[in-house]
């Protein structure tokens, strides 16, 4: 074919054309990929107080008319004394009590852990989904994703503590893991 056909020309522009869309595809697909990559990382919220580390607070979001929502965290004594979670409050809840999930007979149990939670020197206790949870009763208003709830934790030698709770979805299995 000659280079002055029409046609031909068409042809030629189009696979230009198409050589660069393809090439700003990939282009596109790799700014994405290092934005990703160099955008700030997920930092997992801690509140000190004392020897104790709170970390990665989180709750499932609850329905508006739902009575109660489950809340989670980790609390790591780096202290040589013993202290205990009691339990805590929230305006977002007329009680927050500390609850065990387990399993007996094949069935699962869920019991209110009295005298609170103990949190050995040196250990780390963590409260998530079917072993221990924070359960929030009766609630006065809906726990929305993406908010944050605040709650008043109080421990026995520690003291209270006011901790922000990021509300996940309400069938979420727990915070994005720290990268």
């Amino acid at each position: 074919m000659p280079r002055n056909d029409p046609p031909a020309r068409r042809a030629q522009s189009v696979r230009k054309m198409e050589g660069k869309l393809k090439l700003g595809k990939y282009l596109f697909v790799s700014m994405l990929l290092v934005g990703a990559l160099n955008g700030a990382p997920a930092q997992a919220q801690e509140v000190k107080l004392g020897d104790l580390v709170i970390s990665q607070p989180w709750s499932r979001s609850a329905p508006r008319g739902a009575e109660v929502a489950t809340a989670y965290l980790t609390i790591e004594n780096k202290g040589t004394a013993a202290d205990r979670l009691l339990g805590g409050s929230a305006e977002i809840a007329e009680k927050i009590q500390i609850e065990q999930i387990g399993m007996a007979g094949g069935a699962m149990t869920l019991q209110t852990v009295e005298g609170g939670l103990a949190i050995a020197p040196g250990e780390k206790v963590v409260l998530a989904p079917g072993g221990y949870r924070l359960a929030l009763m009766k609630l006065k208003s809906p726990m929305k994703k993406g908010t944050k709830a605040s709650m008043t934790l109080q421990f026995e030698k520690a003291g209270p503590v006011t901790v922000p709770f990021e509300v996940l979805s309400a069938t979420a299995k727990g915070p994005a893991a720290a990268k």
